[in-house]
């Protein structure tokens, strides 16, 4: 038998992993299946005698090593394997990187500078609120009949007892009507345009169309309020053919908001039944419930 006295086995480079398996022999054993080592990467012992591959022993095929010799029964066969792994694949703790797949992490995090989420991140299975789009619910009782050309006052309409009220602003069909309402956006609105859906009802049994109409302007501290509304953007809906039912507009087109918007402005809106438009045809009142505003956020909060 070739060999030497052997102590702890040196590693044969940086980037391996040993795996060690010991084996109690019996009588003339010589095959010591279910090991599992990487071929040409492993080392066997024989009471502390390493072995001569190719001589005492074969391990060809990654599972079985073959002795030579029949081993005497109590001998102790260490045999120990080198796996190498991969470096490559990984984030540099000086430069950063990316992960390509899920991260799990059962500890704290702590994180300085700015981070970049995306829209489905959670924390503890609840998604993150992020900045982006955003919506404000504008009720009819909010809005006010203008001084000229102003839709009617506000009126609260029953459908059945014990149900719920329809409390609405009426517009003709005979006239441009309007109704103005003011928002004091939060900071954190980018300051950009701004769209809506019209939610409204009607008397009517037909379908006929129903155009609406918003227009805004904005002004910060010390600025007149006698300005002009920016350009109107309409959208275009119908009714059903059934009474006291709710309709819902699609989203408007993008309404730029006058008077060059800043931090702290007060924007004024005015809605409006455009009875001018090709699509406008219901001859009965439109009543108008509310209008849900869209805008858009670039920061967190408004600190």
């Amino acid at each position: 038998m070739a060999g030497y006295i052997g102590g702890k086995v040196a590693v044969s480079a940086p980037q391996q992993i040993e795996t060690k398996h010991t084996i109690t022999a019996t009588a003339s054993q010589t095959s010591i299946p279910n090991v599992g080592y990487t071929v040409g990467a492993v080392h066997v012992y024989q009471n502390g005698i390493r072995l001569v591959d190719g001589t005492d022993y074969t391990a060809t095929n990654g599972s079985t090593v073959t002795l030579e010799t029949g081993a005497t029964e109590g001998d102790q066969i260490v045999i120990v394997s080198h796996g190498s792994f991969e470096t490559s694949d990984t984030v540099s703790k000086a430069s950063g990187g990316t992960f390509s797949s899920n991260v799990t992490v059962s500890g704290s995090v702590t994180a300085t500078g700015v981070g970049s989420f995306g829209s489905g991140t959670t924390v503890n299975s609840a998604a993150v609120k992020v900045a982006g789009k955003e919506t404000i619910w504008v009720p009819a009782a909010a809005m006010k009949p203008t001084t000229s050309n102003g839709c009617s006052i506000l009126t609260t309409v029953e459908t059945t007892s014990g149900r719920p009220d329809m409390v609405v602003l009426d517009f003709d069909d005979g006239a441009d009507e309007h109704a103005q309402f003011s928002v004091a956006f939060p900071k954190s609105w980018n300051l950009g345009t701004v769209t809506f859906k019209a939610y409204w009802t009607t008397t009517a049994t037909d379908t006929d169309g129903c155009t609406w109409g918003l227009q805004g302007v904005a002004m910060n501290d010390n600025e007149t309020i006698d300005v002009v509304y920016g350009t109107a953007v309409v959208v275009d809906d119908a009714a059903q053919g059934a009474a006291e039912e709710l309709y819902v507009t699609a989203e408007s087109g993008a309404i730029t908001i006058a008077g060059t918007p800043a931090d702290e402005d007060l924007c004024f809106f005015r809605v409006f039944r455009d009875v001018s438009d090709s699509n406008d045809t219901m001859a009965e009142d439109a009543r108008l419930l509310g209008i849900k505003l869209f805008f858009t956020t670039d920061a967190a909060n408004d600190a």
